[in-house]
């Protein structure tokens, strides 16, 4: 037989055995709920499939809401053409809409992400009721209920599959996170926005923004406008308001942002528009810690992150700081000398007084974990360290009683391509910590996509679907998971084409991260 006439023979096998898998399971959902309970009746999405909001107390003043659920119903009926004049159409089948009730007033984020969605298989008429303590518990219930809907090719409508319908669903951890860096690679801001949305399909909701870094700082500060002299080009700027604009629609997402300055370190471009920030042109960073106008600027720079990047926390970095600039520069040196502080020193000095200007801001502060590994206990106790360099430190973090978020390069850096989405899987970030009270200190994880080798042609499919695997571990209930990746490849593998027809660049599964389809064939195989 020749390889083209097999493969094509396989090619089909597949492809008639996928669909016939799509027809009969309905726990295609990602990530996993914590409760589920379902039936073997099958509903049709009313043509004026409706809102109904009687008895929330959430006003939606902003439209948050009612914008989540037209969202809904344009990535329900976004891969086919759907035919409203159907003849399918059965009125003792029909899903009319939707009843959501919200029992806070508030869009405070991130104090409960719960939500209840029942979905009845009969009624006159019949509604899916979604029930959530806040607005961002709402907008997952939204997400889920969107996986339950599926095109049918014989009728051309949407169909809710397995009715009754009952899921009860909470995030395991508070804090899932996805770092994208524009500072090695500049992102146009419909490319950001793709982001958000595919985070939100998978319940991450969080997007750490690592703005400005050694090669580039393309963010306005109007406090010093000078700064963003250090942006690659004119046009490969972010203004403020752009800033405000990716804060809002990742909010209405229910994603927070939480932006990035990170110092000493990481810091050559602000010099470019301020070079006395520099210990000198020769040796230019970490930032000149003997000069004032260092901690004023810094002052300045969170003063303006303060008016546009609302989160609660703000991340100051703190890694990979190399000080020998320090005792090299005389001017650095004599002041070292005379303030009685040895480059070490010198290190935790600069990153408290950081601490200190953004508490003044209001904020809460995330710090990478060399802080500390170098100076724990003298960090302000309203510290979330960052662990990213490898095991044992979470540990170290939650015992010390201090917060954590586990990001550990060998598991979920995203730029590690040869990290496959079965390790970003497995990857627990309570390993080894079993006492319950310190488990609490761990607030979630995140995946970190460092942009040396990605920026808008390719961010996607390096991000997509190995992400979205660490989304299911930060998301449903560790008992819950799968003990063995084999046992989700599946539904991963339908999520990551779900992925594909809503527009977002999800590679294959098969293969290194960011990899290409390696010969024809089904996307459910691939």
């Amino acid at each position: 037989m020749e390889k083209k006439t097999r493969n094509l023979i396989f090619g089909l096998f597949w492809m008639l055995l996928a669909s016939s898998n799509l027809c009969i399971d309905g726990l295609n959902i990602w990530p996993m709920p914590s409760s589920l309970k379902y039936g073997a009746k099958t509903l049709y999405l009313s043509k004026d499939f409706g809102l109904d909001t009687v008895g929330s107390k959430y006003v939606d003043a902003s439209s948050t809401l009612k914008d989540a659920f037209q969202r809904l119903l344009d990535i329900v009926e976004t891969a086919h053409a759907i035919d409203t004049n159907s003849t399918y159409y059965n009125p003792s089948l029909l899903l009319k809409g939707m009843r959501v009730v919200i029992s806070s007033p508030n869009d405070e984020f991130g104090v409960d992400e719960s939500y209840k969605l029942s979905i009845p298989s009969s009624g006159n008429p019949i509604y899916a009721t979604l029930e959530a303590p806040t607005l961002y518990g709402a907008l997952h219930g939204l997400q889920t209920f969107s996986q339950l809907c599926h095109f049918n090719f014989t009728t051309r409508i949407i169909e809710v599959r397995q009715a009754p319908w009952n899921i009860i669903d909470q995030p395991r951890f508070s804090y899932r996170g996805l770092l994208i860096d524009t500072s090695r690679h500049y992102q146009p801001l419909p490319i950001i926005k793709n982001v958000i949305d595919a985070m939100a399909y998978t319940k991450l909701n969080v997007l750490h923004w690592h703005i400005v870094d050694t090669q580039s700082f393309p963010l306005e500060i109007p406090s010093y406008p000078k700064l963003w002299n250090g942006a690659y080009s004119p046009s490969e700027r972010y203004t403020m308001a752009d800033a405000a604009e990716i804060v809002n629609y990742a909010k209405r997402q229910g994603i927070n942002v939480l932006a990035e300055l990170d110092v000493p370190g990481h810091a050559l471009s602000w010099g470019i528009g301020y070079p006395s920030l520099w210990p000198s042109s020769d040796c230019p960073e970490p930032l000149d810690v003997s000069n004032e106008f260092t901690f004023k600027l810094i002052d300045g720079v969170l003063s303006d992150f303060s008016k546009v990047f609302n989160f609660k926390f703000v991340h100051l970095g703190g890694d990979e700081v190399d000080t020998s600039c320090w005792v090299m520069t005389p001017h650095v040196r004599k002041w070292l000398t005379k303030h009685g502080l040895n480059e070490t020193e010198a290190y935790q000095y600069f990153v408290l007084r950081a601490q200190q200007i953004a508490i003044s801001h209001g904020y809460e502060i995330i710090n990478w974990e060399e802080t500390f590994n170098n100076f724990g206990n003298k960090l302000s106790r309203k510290t979330v360290v960052h662990n990213w360099l490898g095991g044992g430190v979470a540990q170290q973090v939650v015992a010390a009683g201090l917060r954590c978020i586990v990001s550990n390069q060998d598991k979920w850096y995203l730029d590690h391509l040869d990290i496959t989405w079965q390790q970003f899987y497995m990857n627990e970030p309570l390993t080894n910590i079993t006492n319950l009270q310190q488990q609490k200190l761990v607030i979630g994880g995140e995946v970190c996509m460092w942009g040396e080798t990605v920026d808008g042609s390719d961010i996607e499919q390096t991000i997509w679907p190995r992400a979205a695997a660490a989304a299911e571990r930060m998301w449903t209930p560790y008992d819950k998971l799968a003990k063995d990746p084999r046992q989700v490849t599946g539904r991963l593998s339908h999520f990551r084409c779900l992925l594909n027809q809503r527009g977002v660049a999800a590679a294959p599964l098969t293969g290194r991260g960011r990899a290409a389809p390696e010969e024809p064939g089904s996307c459910y195989k691939q």
